[in-house]
């Protein structure tokens, strides 16, 4: 059967809840959308907030062939077949699914396609970007930014679901779907399926079961990647190979766990090893490049490297101190000797000179003395 979420989607705008900022009366995309006008463009936001509703709203509204492809799964191949010369000259729309997913090489050979108009392209994705996407190829889309569903509107959307639930039960499910309709909504059913009521007390149940045990916006998936990191720190290959195998089974994107190794590579390793950060960004790079399946390797070696380097965390401690410093004290006046003096006048009123012994360690006077390294 088809999942709820599918069944119940709307099919124009009457019937979309949230996004009010991209939607509401004289807004971009309603504009859009009403004035049928074909352009491509990117939709960033958190999962279940209506990325795949729109886009298919949107294909609609300008009559347009929709084409939908993953780009976990999809490849060159895919994209081939749908530029090949066709019998209708309706425009094609592209909604490409986590197209952050798509390395360097398959978003160049996407881009002569949206360019010469061949294909619009609707990209969806959780990640920034302007991080993900190519210069070349994010210049020529629009970006929209999608905001997570508040309560009210989890609440709206469970109402259409047409299934009969208690007012208190549908404020536990609005609280636990932390924004994400789809979650939501896959939470509903699947308790409708084990249960003959839903209720908070069956809700509760369903969510401790399989149905949900690894959403990569959940607990489990921040336990995941907690222990994938202690396990670095605490210099055990072994638990963070174990992590990371986890982290991969699951579907989590590769990207996310090298950036981790990045940010680790200095926050844990530091000056220890500094070359952990050349490795970490090596890997991250690789990932970007090689992608799923062989960028498994490239992971698996990082995450061994890491776990085995020795660690200092005297930088991540001392910027720690330095911004609570910079937080408490605001902008404190810069020592004169540090001070530029292009021009007479501002050498003259004491700019770069040391008169009153700042020089020592170059600290305004407030935190004259004052060490983050010691």
């Amino acid at each position: 059967m088809e999942p709820l979420a599918s069944r119940i989607r709307p099919s124009d705008l009457s019937g979309f809840i949230g996004q009010e900022h991209l939607v509401g009366k004289g807004k971009p995309l309603r504009l859009a959308i009403e004035n049928r006008h074909l352009f491509s463009f990117v939709l960033w936001g958190p999962p279940g907030t209506g990325k795949t509703t729109l886009a298919r709203i949107y294909s609609k509204a300008v009559e347009a062939d929709f084409f939908e492809l993953s780009a976990v799964s999809a490849g060159k191949d895919d994209i081939r077949k749908l530029v090949r010369p066709a019998a209708t000259e309706r425009p094609r729309i592209l909604f490409l699914d986590e197209i952050h997913r798509f390395n360097k090489a398959q978003q160049d050979f996407l881009l002569p396609f949206v360019e010469s108009g061949e294909l619009y392209l609707i990209g969806a994705t959780t990640e920034n970007p302007s991080f993900e996407i190519i210069p070349a190829l994010l210049s020529r889309l629009r970006v929209f930014v999608l905001k997570e569903l508040t309560p009210e509107e989890i609440k709206q959307i469970v109402a259409r679901s047409g299934l009969q639930i208690t007012e208190e039960a549908s404020d536990w499910i609005a609280r636990a779907a932390n924004g994400d309709a789809r979650l939501a909504l896959t939470l509903l059913e699947n308790a409708a399926n084990l249960y003959k009521d839903i209720t908070v007390e069956t809700l509760r149940e369903t969510l401790q079961s399989a149905f949900l045990r690894y959403d990569k916006q959940g607990e489990e998936h921040y336990n995941v990647i907690s222990a994938f990191i202690k396990s670095m720190r605490a210099g055990k290959p072994d638990a963070a190979i174990y992590y990371l195998a986890r982290m991969i089974e699951s579907g989590e994107d590769p990207k996310f766990i090298a950036r981790r190794m990045v940010i680790f590579a200095s926050e844990d390793v530091g000056l220890a090893q500094p070359t952990a950060l050349v490795v970490a960004n090596a890997v991250f790079r690789a990932v970007e490049t090689v992608g799923l399946p062989e960028c498994i390797h490239n992971l698996a070696h990082g995450a061994a490297f890491l776990a085995r380097a020795a660690k200092d965390r005297s930088t991540t401690d001392a910027i720690g101190e330095a911004l609570d410093d910079a937080r408490k004290f605001g902008n404190l006046p810069v020592p004169m000797i540090l001070r530029n003096a292009p021009n007479e006048f501002l050498k003259n009123i004491g700019y770069g000179k040391d008169d009153d012994g700042s020089g020592e360690d170059l600290m305004p006077a407030k935190l004259r003395g004052r060490r983050y390294f010691r």
